[in-house]
């Protein structure tokens, strides 16, 4: 049984679709990445999810149940984009409120505010803290009684580097635990290496789904390959060039190539054969150009573009 299920779901306001037969699961310990534009529908997704609004059509399911089942909401973690906690409250005293709220033990308070690096200033109004550390709070209270499916949106907005590099960490420990994870992100750089699969929305429509992997093949993106300290850069990107790969030559030693169609391999065979780089660099299509590529192509077809 998959933890989540959006089976042909259409979502209205008055005369505005914004979702249209939607179809999209998750699956135990998946960590799945929703992309989109504001406005693509990924927080209605959410909502979908929380039971905070009812599809207009198809159904959802989480855990095999309706979304307002009181079982499931006692499974979910849910991080809003914007966190609000009372401003005149400590941190310490904030979890505990929302502990109580949960029926979530007090005993996971402390140990909470440790791991999203809170402790030292627990008894600190909330109101003093900065953003990224209402941020992190707003993760510990997600958090609170451990629950199967988390949600969450733009979770890195006000975190520094290393607040961003311990969260994801943080979800790959989760994932490993078996905890199932939505993350909805403007931010891609970071993202990929920290999610199973992604799923691009663009005015409330699923453009595409899968892994990196997949979506870099569907794409047809290049892998870039690029040697430095070359002693035949010259030759050796006449003889590329002439079996129709693109090359891009910088100084007298420096030589980039963009394999395509699984050459990568073949090319690499050849470079190390035919020269002897001082290094060389594998940059595979990044998250933020799928992204671009499926966005571009999306934008064509609307337009009646050459694709």
């Amino acid at each position: 049984m998959n933890v989540i299920d959006i089976e042909g779901v259409s979502q209205r306001y008055g005369h505005s679709t914004v979702l249209h037969q939607l179809n999209l699961s998750l699956a135990e310990g998946e960590v799945l990445g929703l992309f989109g534009h504001n406005g693509a529908g990924k927080t209605t997704c959410m909502k979908l999810v929380l039971g905070l609004l009812q599809a207009s059509a198809g159904q959802v399911r989480v855990f095999g149940r309706l979304p307002s089942d009181p079982h499931v909401r006692r499974l979910l973690g849910y991080l809003p984009e914007n966190v609000t906690f009372y401003p005149q409250l400590s941190g310490l005293e904030t979890l505990r409120h929302f502990a109580r709220l949960k029926g979530a033990a007090f005993t996971q308070v402390d140990g909470l505010l440790e791991e999203v690096g809170l402790a030292g200033v627990a008894h600190r109004r909330v109101k003093t803290y900065s953003k990224g550390m209402r941020q992190r709070l707003g993760l510990a209270q997600a958090l609170l009684g451990a629950p199967r499916l988390l949600l969450l949106d733009e979770p890195t907005v006000g975190l520094d580097p290393i607040a961003t590099r311990d969260l994801y960490r943080l979800l790959d420990r989760l994932r490993s635990q078996g905890t199932s994870v939505i993350l909805c992100s403007h931010v891609l750089p970071g993202v990929e290496a920290h999610i199973n699969r992604a799923a691009i929305l663009t005015q409330g429509r699923l453009l595409a789904l899968g892994s990196l992997h997949s979506l870099r093949e569907e794409a047809g993106l290049p892998t870039l390959i690029r040697a430095h300290g070359l002693k035949h850069a010259g030759p050796l990107q006449q003889r590329w060039n002439n079996a129709g790969h693109v090359t891009q030559r910088w100084g007298v030693e420096g030589l980039e190539v963009a394999a395509l169609n699984g050459s990568k391999l073949g090319l690499l065979r050849q470079l190390l054969n035919d020269d002897e780089p001082a290094d060389v660099e594998i940059d595979p299509p990044s998250l933020e150009d799928i992204y671009r590529f499926y966005m571009g192509r999306a934008v064509a077809t609307a337009t009646g573009e050459a694709v």
